[in-house]
């Protein structure tokens, strides 16, 4: 008998990183089936290699030609790993596409990392998939009670964790030198004077401390997008810096599993990478210095004790969590994914699944609905659109998108030209 078959749709690296390591943990044992999707990030072979997951079967496509993709409506479970939006489209769209049919997926959702900002928003195009993942009892609680509060079930949320939390417990080592990663984000900080500023501070750090490794941990090649747009690389700013690079001072890439496993200090403004080095028990700091913001997402931090400035990590600081705010977070816990592999089977154990239908529909919410669908290629009754979005069109938006791909090569050759040597020379890449 064929094993049973997880289907995962990403659009980014980072949601694939999600998706395919949540297959893994609420499907042992499952085929693992991965649908990229064509988009401005759709991941590129260095970043899947990077993140070091590796599916069943493989393909790339456009949203809308899912609902007529037979071996996707024959999986056992889909995880959607994409934006609210597109969650949305798609549980409108397959939802009409599988009504009728004997056997649908289970559908799953959730979030990449914590949920900081827009959580209505983001929620309510969620909802009217047969699990929601809230990564801690914190999530669980306020996304079950937003819920039953508009009529979508709250049972549907299943408290787990992020499913990258894991990898050995830190323990500090005289055979290498003490060792701190700065853990990189796309867009924060985002102007450039401010990230030359961050890696301005970084370097000092390391020459202060001539005696500790000082990493950049990168996370993508100048023009290979993210989840997020990177607008100013720290691979060119490094040209920028008043003094030359020290040579403790070094920019990298690979798995963050594999950084984290050499690291005695992770620093960041907000990246999930802190909740990682949490997880493992390495000191951890959340940087002050562009201040406690919701903009950059480290005011979910404030409780946590690791809210830190480089003056502070340059006189020694080493944070650590606070033992209470970190068990709400879903740190420490032993099988998180326990209840979500409950679900699945009462899902399944139940017969039939009914029509999906997310909670906005044509009749309650008709216009926002229709613009999410069309951005994602469907049309309102769930079927592609005949000319999607961006093709097509007019001879002055092929013009724009000749410009776009013309900037596209100049970006990777900025890379070929000028980053990779740089990195080659430091013996970083």
């Amino acid at each position: 008998m064929p094993p049973r078959r997880i289907a995962v749709l990403a659009d980014s690296d980072t949601r694939w990183k999600w998706g395919a390591s949540v297959a893994q943990q609420i499907a042992p044992g499952h085929a693992l089936d991965a649908y990229f999707l064509r988009g401005r990030s759709t991941p590129t072979e260095r970043q899947l290699a990077e993140i070091g997951i590796e599916p069943d079967t493989a393909r790339e496509l456009p949203a809308a030609e899912l609902v007529d993709n037979t071996d996707l409506a024959d999986a056992d479970i889909v995880v959607m790993a994409v934006s609210g939006g597109t969650v949305l489209a798609l549980t409108h769209s397959l939802g009409l596409a599988w009504a009728g049919r004997e056997h649908r997926p289970i559908t799953v959702t959730g979030y990449v990392g914590v949920v900081y900002e827009k959580m209505i928003d983001g929620l309510m195009t969620r909802g009217g998939t047969d699990i929601v993942l809230a990564n801690s009892t914190y999530d669980a609680d306020r996304f079950g009670a937003a819920f039953a509060s508009v009529g979508i079930d709250p049972d549907s949320v299943v408290e787990c964790a992020l499913p990258f939390l894991g990898g050995e417990p830190y323990r500090p080592s005289a055979e290498r030198p003490f060792t701190l990663t700065f853990a990189v984000q796309p867009s924060v900080p985002k102007s450039k004077q401010d990230r030359l500023r961050l890696l301005e501070r970084a370097a000092g750090h390391a020459r202060r401390h001539p005696d500790r490794q000082v990493l950049m941990k990168l996370r993508s090649l100048p023009g290979e997008h993210t989840t997020h747009v990177e607008a100013d690389p720290y691979q060119l700013l490094v040209d920028s810096l008043a003094e030359p690079a020290p040579a403790n001072l070094q920019l990298v890439y690979g798995n963050m599993g594999e950084v984290l496993d050499r690291t005695d200090l992770l620093v960041t403004v907000s990246s999930t990478a802190a909740l990682e080095s949490m997880q493992r028990g390495i000191p951890t700091a959340i940087l002050t210095d562009f201040g406690v913001r919701e903009a950059h997402g480290n005011h979910y931090f404030v409780h946590s004790g690791c809210l830190a400035s480089w003056d502070e990590l340059d006189a020694g600081a080493l944070p650590l969590p606070d033992p209470a705010w970190a068990d709400a977070q879903g740190i420490g816990k032993s099988d998180p994914y326990a209840a979500a592999r409950t679900r699945v089977a009462a899902l399944r154990a139940a017969g039939p699944l009914p029509t999906l239908r997310p909670y906005y529909t044509p009749e309650r919410a008709g216009i926002y609905l229709g613009g999410l669908l069309a951005r994602n290629g469907f049309d309102e009754k769930g079927r592609p659109l005949a000319t999607p979005l961006g093709t097509g069109g007019s001879g002055l938006k092929r013009a724009v998108r000749g410009v776009a791909r013309r900037g596209a090569k100049a970006v990777y050759r900025v890379g070929y030209q000028r980053v990779a040597p740089t990195l080659r020379k430091w013996g970083a890449v």
